[in-house]
């Protein structure tokens, strides 16, 4: 097992993977784990440095998350957050109460002790973002209150001696303005972690853990010509050249032309010969009648794996399934890493069935999408590969609220193609994150000419985002809206209506469904 700079124990915060990501963003390699992992599986990892996690729950109820208290006796720099600052506290003899007022919003941090090495460099009055129903009310002894806001009297608190700090703030969120800095100065300063952890660092690690995954051995490794699938199928060929079995399933939920540009570009870009599938039929099938959009997700899922099985029957050698799966999947369908929320099921996590004999390898489960795309570059892979915008495992299955049938499919597939092309000929193709169409199944009155009209209504959903866990809807010109609503309605035979989602990510997800 590789030494781990900093463990991260997970509390349940929605926000615990930003603390991943502020880290990283700063060259700290570091991996969160459930709150409750052992003692000894983090001692094998060999850590400099320990953060608790924010998490929903009050230390004093009955039902509260409380981590192996041998934890505490590491003699490892520690560093709590909201929840984790009040385990801290708790642990050591303090005293934690409900506040008699929650605080959510902005705060100015009021720096007492300038000369602790958290507060390095961090501007006396920052903004911080606070979220709290409890609070800190006696401190434990030894430790001194280093930083202040006008509604929490202990935002900041330090056992100096022993190097382990508290906040009642969140550092990894961007409302913090100097958050990321403060991380860091708790990884340099005060754990004495070196900035050595990059995406070409990440790719030799896992480049050198797949070979010695896999041995001699194949895998077959599912393609969908996106970012993620895209990156994975080229890590894959890096370690183990031909012993990769690439395939490329169509389901019959692709966009238009989509199959034959996706089998180009990696003939052509990366070099690779697609196994292409039309599995068409299979999948339209065991969708018929399906309206609601985790029995499509899961009804896809398990197609998948069943297509995959039997190309991989045609194949000897083959142990191995490789899937695309980030960090945003994991964190949205199953709370693997403590007790947060289970938002929505992604078909590519939870593992496979049990008459599947084949082990998963995702070397993309622990990162994030703009990571993935950094790691693209690393391994060479084009840009217009890179800059695609993400598309959903399930295809456009989930953009259609409703029965999936060839004439929603039709009406999905033209409304899209309409929609990218205005997009890229007015340069705002980068400029978006994701942007694509749904077909809502609402008919309206419309008036074509001197006639009425009772079609269909299309949605238009873009939105901005750096990594998928949030997002806000995209603020595109009008005149480029309009142009796209134009030509929808005058060349999609049964859409008269189009919608613009200024919903943004939370409360809405970026997928409709």
């Amino acid at each position: 097992m590789k030494d781990v700079p900093i463990i991260v124990l997970d509390f349940g915060s929605q926000y615990t993977q930003l603390i991943a990501r502020r880290l990283r963003e700063n060259g700290v390699y570091c991996e969160i784990v459930p709150y409750n992992e052992s003692i000894e599986s983090i001692k094998a990892k060999n850590p400099k440095g320990i953060i608790l996690s924010g998490g929903p729950a009050s230390v004093y109820a009955d039902d509260a998350y409380h981590p192996d208290e041998a934890i505490f006796e590491l003699g490892l720099p520690m560093l709590g957050i909201c929840y984790g600052m009040q385990l801290i506290t708790q642990h050591f003899g303090g005293v934690v109460i409900a506040a008699d007022q929650h605080e959510y919003g902005k705060a100015k941090l009021m720096i007492e002790n300038k000369e602790s090495a958290i507060f390095k460099d961090i501007t006396d009055g920052s903004v911080v973002w606070m979220s709290h129903g409890d609070r800190v009310d006696m401190l434990p002894d030894d430790f001194d209150m280093i930083g202040y806001s006008d509604n929490s009297p202990y935002a900041a608190i330090a056992n100096e001696a022993k190097k382990i700090y508290a906040l009642q703030f969140h550092p990894e969120v961007q409302h913090s303005v100097e958050g990321a800095k403060l991380l860091k100065n708790f990884a340099k300063h005060i754990c004495g972690i070196e900035s050595t952890w990059n995406m070409g660092s990440f790719a030799k690690e896992k480049i050198e853990q797949i070979r010695q995954q896999v041995g001699d051995k194949k895998v077959l490794c599912g393609v969908s010509g996106g970012v993620d699938s895209s990156v994975v199928a080229t890590l894959l060929y890096e370690a183990i050249g031909d012993q990769l079995v690439p395939i490329f399933v169509d389901q019959g939920l692709l966009r238009a032309g989509e199959r034959e540009q996706v089998e180009a570009m990696f003939k052509q870009r990366v070099g690779i010969d697609l196994i292409t599938i039309d599995a068409t039929e299979e999948f339209l099938d065991k969708l018929k009648g399906i309206i609601d959009p985790e029995q499509k997700r899961k009804i896809i899922g398990e197609t998948f794996i069943r297509v995959f099985d039997r190309e991989a029957s045609k194949h000897e050698g083959i142990e191995f399934l490789a899937q695309g799966t980030l960090y945003t999947d994991v964190i949205e369908s199953v709370s693997v890493k403590g007790p947060s929320k289970t938002i929505k099921s992604h078909h590519n996590v939870g593992g496979l069935p049990d008459w599947m004999t084949f082990e998963l390898i995702e070397p993309l489960r622990e990162i994030f999408k703009d990571e993935v795309r950094k790691l693209g570059l690393e391994l060479g892979l084009p840009k217009e590969m890179i800059g695609r915008h993400p598309f959903p495992g399930p295809g456009l299955a989930i953009r259609i609220m409703g029965e999936v049938t060839p004439n929603e499919l039709r009406l999905l597939r033209e409304s899209d193609t309409i929609m990218q092309e205005e997009l890229k000929s007015s340069g705002n193709y980068d400029k978006v994150w994701q942007a694509f169409t749904v077909v809502l199944n609402v008919k309206s009155v419309g008036v074509m000419g001197d006639n009425r009209t009772y079609d269909n209504t299309v949605c238009v959903r873009m939105v901005e985002s750096v990594d998928g866990m949030t997002a806000t809807f995209a603020h595109i010109p009008h005149a480029v809206l309009e142009r796209i609503s134009t030509r929808i309605i005058n060349e999609v035979d049964g859409i008269n209506r189009v919608v613009y989602d200024i919903t943004s990510k939370p409360p809405g997800t970026i997928e409709w469904e």
